[in-house]
């Protein structure tokens, strides 16, 4: 037990020497590298366009708005890998758009209670035009102090109420982060291929059916984890179909020791690539142990490049480009422009992207990710097309989307034999469980 407290002590001050490590790094200025060589960067309602992050004019909007003042309440700091996100997008975005210090006020380690909303009443009277708060949790209490302070305007990042609230100064964001889980799930693909091409895996990495085991790290049992797991499980079955996958909740979108918990155990049940839509490094830790051990087990990560924690078994991480949201939305504070009620955007922006692929990924992987991400920003690819998976052994033709959140599906969501994640409104609606998928809990 005290080897195991040590390794997460020195786990949890690995992960906060990175997070802290300065703003040169290209990665800790909001962007992650793509495999094919690209520098780009959770958790919404009508998806908007509206508003490229790069169109301000730098000196204009700033010099005449230099008393603009922004407020960001954040769920966690930077030892928090999906807040780190968010911090690093806010600076990039402040520093493009040359934004001084002082204009940008920060809240940290607010939780999902009346702490937020007090955060947001603070930076009203501290001055702020535009709020931002970055988890689902927040949302009640952001929209609270928006219906209080209609001058100011509010943002709850992930949240999925502003389209149902008719408030024009209450807003939603999130990206279409699914396509880039989409793209971990090919590179997952492509090792699995390599693996079982190289008669690398035992009889005990295969279900009853002949089916090689993966394994998932969720949160909580939302939309936006079930949206994240399908796409990265349907990414992996583009490339090597014959897979089944294991669920794990964890009920806590950061816990360190539980996310490493649930890792050995599907590792233990022989899965040999472990996702994660969860905010610590547990997992890729616990990869990366298993992996010394001699166990074939290789991690897909979220938020941040996981090489630093799991040097041998880290293949790739899935993350959002946060600053593309940011750099928008100071935009229109900057320049007294409208809001989108809903934003959400994807590799046609470079508001989602993957990390840096680790050296263990299957030779032609960088290839396949160019070539997959070249589709999905064209449109040419769709990753929930209904034809490419199936519910009770059947292609859906029908998937319900809970729009008036009373936990029942109300509007269709398919149109055209597709999925429209993200297009009635910018959070996650994909709550179909597909085959091939088990939740553990």
């Amino acid at each position: 037990m005290k080897k195991f407290l040590a390794l997460m002590l020195a786990l949890c001050m690995t992960f906060s020497l990175a997070a802290c490590g300065g703003s040169s790094d290209s990665e800790d200025e909001g962007s992650a590298s793509t495999a094919s060589g690209s520098t780009t960067e959770e958790e919404g309602g009508d998806a908007s366009t509206d508003g490229d992050a790069s169109s301000s004019a730098e000196g204009e909007s700033t010099a005449a708005n230099s008393d603009v003042k922004i407020g960001v309440v954040l769920l966690g700091d930077e030892n928090e890998g999906y807040t780190y996100a968010h911090i690093a997008g806010i600076q990039t975005a402040a520093e493009n758009l040359g934004l001084s210090d002082d204009q940008i006020l920060w809240k940290y380690n607010i939780s999902e209670d009346e702490g937020c909303y007090d955060a947001c009443v603070d930076l009203v009277e501290s001055g702020c035009s535009l709020i931002l708060t970055n988890s689902y949790g927040h949302q009640s209490y952001c929209q609270q102090a928006a219906s209080e302070f209609p001058e100011v305007e509010f943002v709850a990042l992930t949240g999925d109420t502003a389209n149902q609230t008719g408030m024009d100064n209450f807003h939603n964001a999130f990206t279409c982060v699914y396509q880039s889980r989409y793209v971990s799930g090919v590179v997952a693909g492509m090792k699995i291929a390599e693996l079982v091409e190289n008669g690398e895996l035992s009889d005990a990495n295969y279900d009853a059916d002949g089916n090689v085991k993966i394994g998932y790290v969720g949160a909580y049992p939302y939309a936006e984890v079930v949206s994240g797991y399908t796409a990265f499980f349907l990414g992996v079955q583009s490339v090597y179909e014959n897979v089944s996958m294991e669920v794990q909740y964890t009920n806590s979108w950061f816990d360190l020791t539980g996310e490493y918990e649930a890792a050995k155990a599907l590792i233990s049940d022989g899965c040999v690539i472990i996702g994660q839509h969860a905010d610590s490094t547990g997992a890729p830790s616990a990869c990366q142990e298993m992996y010394e051990a001699g166990t074939t087990v290789y991690s897909v990560g979220y938020n941040i490049d996981m090489l630093s924690v799991a040097p041998d078994a880290a293949l790739v991480s899935a993350t959002n480009v946060w600053a593309v949201y940011y750099e928008y939305a100071f935009s229109c504070a900057l320049n007294g422009e409208e809001i989108a009620t809903d934003w959400a955007e994807g590799y046609e922006t470079g508001a989602v992207a993957i990390t840096t692929l680790g050296d263990a990924c299957a030779e032609g992987t960088a290839e396949k990710v160019a070539e997959v991400e070249a589709a999905l920003t064209d449109g040419s690819l769709q990753v929930f097309d209904c034809s490419t998976f199936t519910v009770d052994g059947e292609n859906p033709t029908s998937i319900l989307i809970d729009m008036d959140l009373d936990y029942v599906g109300d509007t269709e969501g398919v149109v055209d034999g597709v999925f429209q994640e993200s297009v009635l409104r910018s959070a996650p609606g994909f709550t179909a469980r597909i085959d091939g998928i088990t939740e553990l809990n």
